[in-house]
């Protein structure tokens, strides 16, 4: 996309361009942005409105996300590390690991990157992240929102995530109570007995397309701060985080997406998606919170779909 190629090496510093072992050629680099600088890859020259990929975490990183390069052909594919994290500067300072700061990110990310019109898709976390952003600043230029196995409310959440915590085995529902009460969740015996909820809630099995992600960092600092000691347990900033009473505010196209075994319970996210007006609601059967990578063909075809149907309906 020569416009968008254009703006990136007048307002981002541009590092390299490169055709991936898939075939799509790549171009990569740093945007500034509050705190420091954001690793950033636009994946496809396809001509289409770009599709901009926000990672869950938060401490996340873009890495695994590659299984949406094949969009490329239709449209720009961006990915890019959030501030913290992966392959983006790591700075010390706790204080900007606050969810406003992650919308000024984003909004910068998108200025430097000419992203006036853009449709925007965010997993977990990131689904939170691009949903408060659109609310918070009104979503200029934003085409439509997908929302991934999103985080909308915190307290719904955790009410969730409690009843499938119901689904383990006795003594490990016991071990992860005793531990939480006790203030000690970084023992090796409750990391071992919240991987129980994640084998069955959060990968279910192994990702089916591989990428090379050594070296890439998870920020375990900023989940902590932000979320808590696991994906159930919420005792971080987001604790209090409810987007509601305000998703009737959404009034453009919005697709909901979770897994049929999804820590983001359906039946939940379809009751956020009957919240927005409409919006599509779909649950990919088989798979849990790690959806997209688990079933990659379907989650792909599912987004090209939704994007093609507002582009050309």
């Amino acid at each position: 996309m020569p416009t968008l190629i254009a703006l990136i090496c007048a307002l981002a510093l541009f590092t390299g361009a490169h055709t991936h072992a898939d075939g799509i050629p790549r171009q990569s680099g740093f945007v500034e942005v509050p705190g420091g600088p954001v690793w950033y890859e636009i994946m496809g020259d396809g001509e289409d409105t770009p599709l901009l990929l926000l990672h869950g975490g938060p401490g996340g990183h873009s890495c695994g996300a590659q299984y949406m390069a094949q969009l490329g052909d239709e449209r720009p594919v961006i990915r890019y590390d959030q501030l913290g994290s992966g392959r983006s500067g790591w700075p010390k300072d706790s204080s900007l690991w606050q969810r406003d700061r992650f919308v000024a990110e984003l909004d910068a990310v998108r200025n430097a990157l000419g992203l006036d019109e853009v449709h925007i898709l965010g997993h977990s976390w990131g689904a939170s992240l691009a949903a408060y952003y659109f609310l918070e600043t009104g979503g200029e230029g934003v085409q439509s929102l997908i929302l991934s196995s999103p985080l909308i409310s915190t307290p719904r959440w955790i009410a969730d995530t409690n009843l499938l915590r119901q689904q383990l085995p006795n003594d490990i529902q016991a071990t992860l109570t005793e531990h939480e009460l006790a203030s000690t969740t970084d023992s090796d015996a409750y990391r071992k007995a919240s991987q129980a909820f994640y084998d069955l809630f959060v990968t279910r099995g192994e990702a089916v397309e591989k990428y090379d992600c050594a070296g890439v960092r998870f920020n375990a600092v900023i989940y902590e701060q932000m979320w808590g000691p696991t994906e159930f347990h919420a005792t971080g900033s987001l604790s209090d985080f409810d987007l509601t009473p305000r998703l009737k505010e959404i009034d453009i196209p919005t697709l909901f997406v979770t897994g049929e075994f999804d820590e983001a319970r359906p039946e939940t996210v379809a009751e956020f998606a009957a919240a927005v007006p409409g919006a599509r609601f779909e649950e990919i059967p088989g798979v849990a919170h790690a959806s997209g990578s688990r079933a990659p063909v379907y989650f792909r075809r599912l987004i090209r779909d939704f994007i093609g149907g507002i582009e050309s309906p």
